[in-house]
């Protein structure tokens, strides 16, 4: 696993790990040069030490480097560093359509096929351009944020499946077609195939055939029916069981022929779900038995009289191991059908099967033993069985056919074909030679052509850049190469004087192999070129125009230079080239630089606010506390920079949170007099109350005058007292209540 920080390329910096699966570890990374994100699938080590797997990764990365679809999640680059190997890739933020699936359990069919509508789109970029996928399962489709559906992993899967890899087989047998699951062999209907079993698994939540081992799903995929999505979904639109009953037949003939069909269907069905349009082609293989003419044999023995028989061994390993193979299928064939025995294999095909061999059968040479011809008869076919296993009346016997057949005339016509086929290679060969043994070009005087002897094996090639045309040709004569030519201006050499050649002196090639030489056609005054870097693009355009030089721009970020300044150019400055000849300057465009709209985050909670900042890709400035009037306590009341605007992505955002609304604290010292009837030396009980009755503080005395005395009293200013004493006539008496103000206490 790479540590954080670590640098690849010299430019792609790991930032974090994203994913693991069997075969590679998955990182985000930024990539310096051009200043974006990036994902990064670095193989494991296991697969690192394989040089063959290496090699086959290598190429199809490159290849699929090559792809740019919307649906694809494209490669941008393949690298090696300190014999780790990895690509990078377009950093997708989203779950896969696994996750997605899990999540929702399944999906509506209009969902379903949309989504299967953009895998076929990328898929079938990849196919016209010669790429198969191989692992299409939904662990490698990405939904983004945005909703759109990208395919990933392309460029490693061939390079999996053509080794032995069974570190991931498990999630992806499930996905397999018949014809991998057999061998191994994939082609574009097996993408086909993949797809309908991930769109079967969109509709239902369930993959049509599950086991415990590989193996056993393995079996499955090859031999048995696969259920209708209907066992799952009993509502699933005709349309969708249909169009993935046909992307799932076990015969790939039987499939679409390509992923546009497939799109086209797709299409149709989400317009017309429960319309009957999909139709399933019989192989024309599976058509009935025809019988064979006597002028159809007669046309056939004239056609192919003059070909030389075919060696009982290679019939041996083409016709008999087939019928062997076939026969270990688990089918069994109807009471109607007529399975080939011994006997009648021989009368098929001419030779013994190998058990038939090892029985004493006879070997090309003796004279095999002769059966009348058996009349050809109509069976009956069973289309729908993949493995279907030959039958005597499928073939017509072909005995009559050698009967007028010469066996020395073949021998004759094999020889006189041999002699035939080695002279004109000869005659090819010195074609060749004199073809590529002489230089080509644009100058009016005819260079000298060299003649060039080829023998196999490697050889050395000479360095040749500055020799004359002639000597060139002596030492690749000497070296067994062979050269072509194009002739064009130098400002170094003189004419007829070797510019440079595509392949570098002391390098190791096949004895033959054609270089591809520049040669001048005459020594022209070059100019010195201007050095422009660091000029506005304005200036650079002045400076090199004056010397006779025409500007090409390039665009580029750079977080060091600043917008509009030439970063480098091409060729360097003080250089000499001709004049008018193209410079290439590479100006920047600024840094790269995302922007964001600011969230409005008032009326939030401190934490709210937060999460929604992390989430947007800003980052917490300072937070403050305040009282609000308004706000309640813990809320946000304001923010900057505020709601609505423009930032770039990192930027700070600053917050203020509510205290609530401030409280303000009274005091309360009054004196209270005696009434008028007190009774003396009885006690009398004094209540402090606020304006609303709320009571706040209770008092007794037996003698007056009393200081009431309170403090602390919250957000009161004022209040009234009472006094309930005994009165000189011996009764309870209450006098009336007596305003009073209160005194605010300091903060």
């Amino acid at each position: 696993m790479l540590e954080i920080g670590t640098f690849l390329g010299d430019r792609y910096e790991i930032l974090e790990l994203i994913g693991s699966g069997g075969m590679a570890d998955v990182y985000k990374a930024k990539c310096h040069k051009l200043n974006r994100f990036v994902a990064i699938k670095v193989l494991k080590s296991e697969f690192s030490s394989d040089s063959s797997f290496v090699s086959k990764f290598k190429a199809e990365a490159q290849a699929a480097a090559g792809l740019m679809h919307p649906n694809i999640v494209n490669v941008y680059d393949v690298g090696e560093e300190r014999r780790m190997y990895y690509f990078v890739m377009e950093l997708v933020e989203g779950i896969t359509l696994k996750h997605y699936i899990e999540k929702k359990i399944r999906l509506t069919a209009k969902e379903a096929v949309s989504i299967a509508i953009q895998v076929s789109m990328g898929i079938e970029a990849a196919h016209n351009n010669g790429i198969i996928h191989r692992d299409i399962k939904p662990q490698n489709i990405i939904i983004s944020k945005e909703g759109k559906v990208k395919v990933a992993d392309f460029g490693i899967a061939k390079a999996a499946t053509s080794n032995t890899v069974t570190s991931h087989a498990m999630g992806s047998v499930h996905y397999t077609s018949p014809e991998q699951a057999r061998g191994g062999y994939s082609d574009a209907k097996s993408d086909i195939y993949s797809i309908g079993i991930t769109l079967y698994e969109m509709i239902t939540g369930h993959v049509p055939f599950d086991g415990e081992t590989t193996v056993a799903v393995a079996i499955k995929h090859i031999q048995e029916e696969m259920p209708s999505p209907r066992v799952y979904v009993p509502d699933v639109p005709i349309s969708v069981e249909q169009i993935i009953a046909k992307c799932c037949q076990k015969n790939p003939d039987r499939r679409y022929a390509n992923v546009g069909q497939l799109i086209r269907d797709l299409k149709h069905s989400l317009t017309n779900p429960d319309e009957e349009f999909v139709v399933i082609q019989e192989p024309a293989s599976e058509g009935g038995t025809k019988n064979i003419t006597d002028a159809e044999k007669h046309q056939i023995r004239k056609q192919t009289s003059g070909i030389a028989p075919i060696p009982e061994a290679v019939m041996e390993e083409s016709a008999a191991p087939v019928v062997q193979k076939e026969r270990k299928r688990s089918y069994e064939p109807a009471p109607d059908d007529e399975v080939l025995d011994d006997d009648d294999f021989e009368d098929v095909f001419g030779v013994r099967n190998r058990k038939g061999r090892e029985n004493g059968a006879s070997s090309r040479g003796a004279a095999p033993s002769r059966k009348p011809a058996k009349p050809v008869k109509k069976k009956k076919s069973h289309p729908s069985k993949d493995n279907y296993r030959p039958r005597k009346d499928d073939y017509y016997d072909d005995e009559e056919l050698d009967d007028d057949v010469d066996p020395k005339m073949e021998r004759v016509i094999t020889i006189l074909l041999v002699i035939a086929a080695i002279l004109i290679t000869i005659g090819a060969v010195v074609l060749i030679g004199k073809f590529f043994g002489a230089f080509s070009g644009s100058s009016s005087d005819d260079p000298e052509e060299l003649t060039i002897e080829t023998s196999a094996g490697t050889t050395t090639v000479p360095d040749v850049v500055g020799m004359t045309v002639a000597e060139a040709g002596e030492a690749l004569t000497r070296a067994g190469l062979t050269a072509k030519a194009t002739y064009q201006e130098s400002t170094e050499y003189e004419k007829d004087y070797i510019v440079s050649q595509d392949i570098e002196g002391n390098t190791q090639v096949a004895t033959g192999t054609v270089l591809n030489l520049v040669v001048s056609s005459g020594k022209i005054v070059g100019v010195t070129v201007p050095d422009v870097v660091g000029l506005t693009e304005a200036e650079a355009k002045v400076r090199l125009e004056e010397e006779g030089f025409a500007m090409q721009k390039q665009l580029l970020e750079s977080d060091t230079v600043e917008k509009g300044l030439v970063i480098s150019q091409n060729p360097l400055g003080a250089q000499t080239a001709a004049k008018g000849s193209p410079i290439t300057v590479v100006i920047s465009s600024g840094t790269s630089v995302e922007q964001v709209t600011v969230p409005d985050f008032t009326d939030m909670t401190e934490e709210e606010a937060k999460v929604v900042i992390e989430e947007e890709g800003l980052s917490i400035g300072t937070v403050a506390e305040e009282d609000s009037e308004t706000v309640d306590k813990g809320k946000v009341i304001s923010q900057s920079p505020s709601a609505g605007g423009v930032v770039e992505k990192g930027t700070a955002v600053d917050l203020k949170i509510s205290l609530g609304k401030k409280i303000k604290t009274y005091s309360c010292s009054v004196e209270v007099n005696s009434p008028a009837n007190f009774m003396e030396g009885s006690e009398a009980v004094i209540v402090l109350l606020s304006p609303s009755g709320e009571e706040l503080g209770r008092f007794s005395t037996t003698s007056f005058p009393y200081t009431v005395s309170k403090s602390g009293i919250n957000d009161v200013s004022s209040g009234v007292i009472t006094i309930t004493y005994l009165s000189a006539e011996g009764t309870w008496e209450t006098t009336s209540p007596t305003a009073v103000n209160f005194t605010a206490e300091e903060e």
